[in-house]
């Protein structure tokens, strides 16, 4: 009895010991993942050997441990290899289904990667259906997730793709300038498999473009890799192309072996498909599970077989509840045929919506990128104009010519005008603009503002009336920039259309809670007005009273969109009263932070008073480093009329090299330069001078660059093109500043 009781005291401890390993196993992170990993790449292995139920058996094993450890990678990456299954096996809705999943939760986590992969599955189902514009949708979407990430070889394999859908679509002039590009990835990477196959699909294009050689050629070319690496369905599409040029060459003999080749291998897959095909493996399965459970009911009946009338009544009862069971069951299946044809319309146009959405934000990104390139690229050309035209004009110019050099240079700053109005157009947008809160003095900025545009007034005899509330505090905590730029568009907009006149500019107190004031701010003039047509879309980019007004008082159109813009940003409101011939009323309402303490001065040293006479300039050697012949001769002439002596370099090598070698004391360094960019110049420059004044001098877009600037060492920036009088004052302060260094070392 004892040795009874040990055999029983053993069997708990094994039982615990089991159950205590198990729980152990289950909690363990490393090993859930582990365990995860394991199924999916089994899943894809099983998935190239042709078993499909197997891979659908290790995906939902992976699915539900993932789920349980709420593993939100591992699921988009399970419900991504479920949509390739189900498109394999021509499932195709239920693959939008498993993929619009996969998106969701990629997006949610920003999965760029594998949401490249979903939207390239999403492509290929839509290319099974024959939606070619959709699947091109998806493979462009696909293509910048894998181009953000750097994934060359799924960009390689995308290419293929997109040049694919082209040749459905029977354009094979794109299909071969697309797959070609797929060419180029797949030769750079080595990525073989991709590279059969492209191959292969570039010999069907010249195939159709009835180049028979080089079909030939490439066909034969990915035919022999596809041969080397056993890339069985590649090898088959090869030997049907290389079939079909042969037969368009009338070499029926060689059309007719490569064929035979190609039925014997479609006979070998088609065996392989068949016997491992998911459907069968699954109806298999479970009338192997049925069958246990027939055996299982039978055991039962026999057992009950003495009880006769006890096995009656199990009959009838039997009867009866499979009738409702069956009646159930039918119920059952009609509503959900009902709801599975409502849920597949959902999922497609789900996945559709969130292509589309790809698509604008592609868009979105695309002109953005593009806006800044041309923007940068104007400026450049802008410096040479600019700076010829102020050079000209110092040169005493005859009489008859001064009055053209004046409307070229005020078609250059016109043209700087609208490029920085566009820019901040783009940045407002685009959302890149930041709020920089600081305390100021807000009467004694907005005096600043109406003295600093009063010369402009007085020209069109206006007078400019300031009226600040005198219960009103004067010191507040905002973006100071932002509200001078919106004052100086709306009073500079009421010069412009107001002659002989008067502008009110009024700021008072509309809520106070706590620290935060809601200020109105009014600009009313009393000049043309604005007809109630015209105020409806006043806010709109380019957008102006008429054709005529444009021509009469010019302007881009801009400036209130970029006011609207910076208001919104504020979080405020921006309203507009006009009437013809009377005048225009803009005011604005915006929170500003109340603070107690006054404004930071400007604690900097003035070293630069406007005496050059207080300077020794000569000894002073300005390094020009600028790859551009034309922007060296006038950057040379304006140091030159500076009484500044100066050596030029055209590439970022060369101007360390002279920095080594010579003693300067001022660098003006471009940006895009052939070879090392300024900015590398710079940070290799710093690496032995950190004391050498380096002006950055790009015409690229200042604000978004500026942390790069700082980073790479540069001491500051002078925008290109530029005021001549801003550029000369910049340098004489750097150059007072060394002497001040000088002096006190």
């Amino acid at each position: 009895m004892s040795q009874v009781k040990n055999y029983i005291y053993l069997i708990i401890m094994l039982f615990s010991l089991c159950a205590s390993s198990q729980k152990t196993i289950d909690d363990d992170p490393e090993i859930q993942q582990n365990s995860i990993n394991y199924r999916i790449e089994q899943s894809q292995v099983e998935l190239e050997k042709y078993n499909y139920y197997d891979a659908q058996k290790n995906l939902d094993e992976a699915l539900k441990l993932a789920e349980k450890s709420d593993n939100k990678k591992s699921i988009g990456i399970i419900y991504t290899i479920k949509g390739k299954l189900q498109l394999i096996i021509e499932e195709e809705d239920n693959a939008i289904k498993s993929l619009n999943k996969a998106i969701e939760v990629q997006r949610i986590i920003n999965d760029n990667k594998n949401l490249g992969k979903s939207y390239k599955t999403f492509g290929d189902v839509y290319l099974t259906k024959k939606d070619y514009a959709q699947a091109l949708d998806s493979y462009k979407a696909a293509k910048s997730k894998f181009q953000e990430e750097g994934l060359n070889e799924n960009l390689a394999e995308i290419l293929l793709c997109e040049g694919k859908t082209y040749m459905f679509l029977d354009d094979y002039e794109k299909a071969r300038d697309i797959i070609e590009q797929s060419l180029a990835q797949a030769k750079k990477g080595d990525y073989k498999k991709i590279l059969s196959e492209a191959l292969i699909n570039h010999g069907i294009i010249y195939h159709k473009l009835g180049d028979y050689e080089k079909a030939l050629s490439f066909a034969n070319e990915g035919l022999t890799l596809a041969k080397e690496n056993n890339f069985t369905a590649i090898l088959n599409e090869g030997y049907l192309v290389v079939s079909n040029i042969y037969y368009a060459t009338e070499n029926y003999k060689l059309s007719r072996d490569y064929f035979s080749e190609h039925s014997t291998l479609t006979d070998s897959i088609r065996d392989l498909t068949r016997l491992n095909s998911s459907k069968d493996q699954e109806t298999q399965y479970l009338l192997n599970e049925a069958n246990e459970k027939n055996i299982e009911i039978v055991e039962k009946l026999e057992k009950a077989e003495d009880d006769k009338n006890l096995g009656t009544l199990i009959s009838i009862l039997s009867v009866a509840l499979i009738t409702i069971l069956s009646l159930l069951t039918l119920s059952l299946y009609k509503n959900n045929n009902i709801r599975l044809k409502t849920n597949n319309m959902l999922h497609k146009k789900n996945g559709e919506l969130i292509i589309a959405k790809e698509k604008a934000e592609l868009a979105s990104k695309t002109k953005a990128n593009f806006l800044s390139t041309v923007t940068h690229e104007l400026r450049t050309p802008l410096y040479a104009v600019t700076g010829l035209s102020n050079m000209l004009l110092d040169e005493n110019p005859k009489p008859e010519q001064v009055q053209h050099l004046k409307s070229l240079k005020f078609s250059g700053d016109y043209l700087l005008t609208f490029i920085n109005d566009i820019l901040q157009i783009n940045k407002i947008e685009a959302n890149k603009v930041d709020i920089e809160p600081e305390s100021f003095n807000l009467k004694k900025k907005i005096n600043n503002i109406v003295l600093a545009l009063n010369n402009s007034a007085q020209d069109n005899n206006i007078k400019i009336h300031f009226e600040y509330d005198n219960n009103l505090p004067e010191n507040f905590i905002a973006d100071q920039l932002k509200i001078s730029q919106i004052l100086i568009n709306l009073i500079g907009n009421s010069i412009k259309f107001t002659k002989d006149g008067d502008i009110w500019i009024r700021v008072y107190k509309i809520e106070e809670k706590d620290s935060i004031y809601t200020l109105r701010f009014e600009v009313e003039d009393n000049g043309i007005g604005i007809s109630q047509e015209k105020q409806d879309n006043m806010f709109e980019s380019f957008s102006q009273g008429s054709i005529q007004i444009n021509r009469k008082y010019g302007g881009t159109g801009l400036g209130l969109s970029i006011v609207k813009g910076l208001i919104d940003i504020l979080k405020g409101t921006i309203y507009v009263k006009s009437e013809l011939d009377k005048g225009t009323t803009f005011y604005f309402e915006i929170p500003l932070e109340y603070t107690s303490v006054e404004e930071e001065k400007d604690n900097k040293v003035a070293y630069f008073n406007g005496d050059t006479n207080e300077l020794d300039l000569s000894d002073v050697k300005i390094l020009v480093v600028e790859d551009n012949k034309i922007n060296q001769m006038i950057t040379k002439k304006i140091l030159t009329k500076m009484s500044l002596k100066c050596d030029i370099v055209d590439n970022g090598e060369e101007a360390v090299e002279m920095i080594k070698a010579n003693k300067y004391d001022i660098v003006l360094m471009d940006i895009h330069m052939p070879g090392i960019s300024g900015m590398e110049a710079t940070k290799r420059v710093r690496a032995f001078d950190k004391e050498l004044t380096i002006f950055a001098l790009t015409a690229v877009t200042i604000e978004d660059k500026m942390h790069e600037f700082d980073e790479a060492g540069f001491t500051d920036i002078i925008p290109k093109p530029f005021k001549q009088e801003e550029f000369e004052k910049k340098l004489y302060n750097a150059l007072a500043s060394n002497n001040d260094k000088s002096a006190t070392a």
